[in-house]
């Protein structure tokens, strides 16, 4: 079996020297699938639907060995491909996984514009022996990563829920008391901000407290400087004298979105407990996590995304996977430069951007290049940007060697020149 690169990945290659007989394409559903198994011809072997069941799935896999070495793709690894996946790797049948955007684009090869089960199904086998570089492995998950993939999805969601909750809230402030929500909002997930508004509602609830109920609600949420933001929260109210239309309802509403806001966050924190235990369990864990901002999600996203790196044969093809590459384009001689890409793995991209930012303040060398980057004229998130390129080049060796990190060693400073005599 050969390996060329597609989009930075690793990607299997089946060519007539590889063995195998059947390409199986698989248009999975959530209730069927529809199966499309060509030969080295390209003739159809088997196309026909099927249910999403495990042993019916096993019998068409057993059929299909019988006409010699197959090889299974879907167009979905993930939620209803899984079953597929996961029974054709107990059967020992290699699984490859054609994406998207190259579905999409074969698509476009084959004549006809109709949108069937049946026509993806054979496009997907079709493609996979014929341009056979479109295609990414799909290896079994281990157990650590299989959890690790449910724990962090549902993590994102939280994630999302929290942000969601937090904007409406600041969003129904800034209407209604603009002077509070200055005050409130940037400390809105704070245990301080959140007990506020859950116990004493909007403005109007706040404003009927005495000073010391304010000061004792802020104090048993979290003591420290509660005596300043209580006189802050008291100041903002004081710049407001009349009563915006929706006030009444708001008051309401807000106790109970901070009370649904609290416990997501709750559950995020909970939740975080759990990712740390499975990635604590991964051989690659301490590794990850004594890079300089590295915490235990971003470490959970680099497992899932990037595993040990030996998907990528260089630095430079984990950047432009993950986004973190310039992307050159030239047409003649009228334009030419890099640009930033705007591919790429965005969730990877994200987690690299936010690591690489926490660093700033735990890594005085990557405080030194973000700073080297400023003076150069680049604005922050550019800066950013190449901050986390280069810690990906840091971190492309540290899972190739399987070494922690260890901080560079400074330039030695120059010596003076003598002055000649």
């Amino acid at each position: 079996m050969a390996t060329v690169t597609f989009d930075g990945r690793i990607v299997i290659v089946m060519d007539e020297n590889t063995g195998f007989d059947i390409w199986c394409g698989l248009d999975v559903g959530k209730q069927s699938h529809h199966a499309c198994a060509l030969d080295t011809a390209g003739r159809r072997v088997l196309d026909n639907p099927l249910p999403q069941d495990q042993t019916k799935l096993e019998e068409l896999f057993t059929r299909l060995e019988g006409h010699g070495r197959v090889l299974v793709i879907v167009d979905q690894p993930n939620t209803i491909g899984a079953l597929p996946i996961a029974v054709a790797g107990s059967m020992g049948i290699q699984v490859a996984y054609l994406p998207g955007l190259a579905m999409c684009r074969a698509a476009d090869l084959y004549p006809g514009s109709a949108k069937t089960d049946a026509r993806d199904a054979f496009i997907i086998a079709d493609t996979a022996r014929t341009i056979p570089h479109t295609l990414r492995r799909i290896d079994a998950d281990e157990e650590t990563l299989a959890e690790l993939k449910v724990l962090v999805g549902f993590d994102e969601d939280l994630a999302a829920e929290a942000t969601r909750l937090s904007n409406r809230i600041r969003g129904l402030l800034t209407q209604i008391h603009p002077a509070l929500e200055r005050v409130v909002g940037p400390r809105l997930t704070t245990k301080q901000g959140l007990a506020v508004i859950e116990q004493l509602g909007g403005p109007q609830g706040m404003a009927a407290a005495s000073k010391s109920r304010l000061l004792k609600v802020i104090t048993k949420a979290y003591p420290h400087r509660a005596q300043d933001f209580a006189d802050a929260i008291t100041a903002a109210l004081a710049e407001q004298t009349v009563t915006v239309a929706g006030t009444a309802a708001a008051e309401q509403v807000l106790p109970q979105l901070a009370a649904s806001l609290r416990q997501t966050l709750d559950q995020r924190h909970a939740l975080a407990a759990q990712i740390e235990q499975v990635v604590d369990a991964h051989p690659l864990a301490e590794v990850l996590t004594s890079m300089p901002g590295v915490g235990v999600r971003t470490a959970a996203r680099i497992l899932l995304d990037v595993g040990d790196a030996s998907q990528f044969p260089t630095a430079g093809h984990l950047a432009a996977y993950a986004g973190l590459a310039p992307v050159t384009r030239r047409s003649g001689t009228s334009i030419r430069g890099e640009f930033p890409a705007r591919s790429g793995n965005k969730h990877l991209k994200r987690a690299l951007f936010l690591s690489a930012f926490a660093a700033l303040r735990a890594d005085p060398t990557s405080k030194a290049y973000y700073d080297r980057k400023r003076a150069q004229g680049k604005k922050h998130n550019a800066a950013l940007i190449c901050l986390s390129r280069r810690r990906c080049d840091v971190l492309f060796a540290m899972l190739r060697n399987r070494e922690p990190y260890r901080t560079p060693a400074p330039n030695p400073e120059p010596s003076p020149t003598p002055l000649a005599a």
